[in-house]
């Protein structure tokens, strides 16, 4: 049996392998939540392609709107090395709040 910090610790090393990997292998025609924002935005059918020069915007008024840090999972101007950077960034800022929440809980149920 491996301990906590090992088990963590692997569990980031794999997160941020598959994560390197997908860089490399990801389409770069977009799917889920945007492609659906284009079809129901008219810019494209079901089953096809995505507009080259499509902008998948907010539908409705008075939606929370924020612009992203790392924009496409990417560093603007830095290619496959700024993928991988925001990649990085993005898992490490992942694992400190799952672990920050999971500090919190176990602290808070320790207490009563």
């Amino acid at each position: 049996m491996i301990d906590n910090k090992t088990f963590m610790i692997a569990g980031i090393i794999l997160a941020i392998v598959i994560g390197v990997l997908a860089v490399f292998l990801a389409s770069g025609d977009p799917d889920g939540l945007e492609s659906t924002a284009f079809v129901v935005q008219g810019e494209k059918t079901l089953t096809g392609a995505s507009p080259e020069d499509g902008d998948a915007e907010a539908i409705g008024s008075g939606t929370f709107e924020y612009e992203s840090p790392l924009p496409d999972y990417s560093m603007e101007g830095a290619g496959k090395i700024g993928d991988i950077i925001a990649l990085i960034i993005g898992v490490l800022i992942t694992f400190a709040l799952v672990l920050g929440a999971t500090w919190a809980l176990t602290s808070k149920a320790s207490k009563s």
